[in-house]
């Protein structure tokens, strides 16, 4: 587990560390008291990751207007 902030994070740090996280947990082999801390940990990461990807989705439609401000044909995306 990194040291870094979650909350100092890049959505790729985020991910990476959500991915050995949810390894560990899945293994079984971290006693009870650590699963607890990686499950809070993995929480947050995940809470990071769903943040920053909602930010770009905002960035990407800001883009994406046209002169009056309406969206210039593009969708947002499903399930964000």
């Amino acid at each position: 587990m990194s040291d870094t902030p979650v909350a100092e994070m890049t959505f790729e740090q985020a991910m990476a560390e959500l991915e050995q996280v949810v390894g560990r947990l899945e293994r079984g082999d971290v006693a009870l008291d650590e699963s607890i801390t990686l499950y809070e940990r993995g929480a947050a990461l995940k809470k990071r990751c769903e943040s920053k990807l909602k930010e770009a989705e905002e960035k990407v439609a800001a883009i994406t207007l046209d002169a009056e401000g309406e969206p210039a044909g593009l969708k947002p995306v499903d399930g964000l």
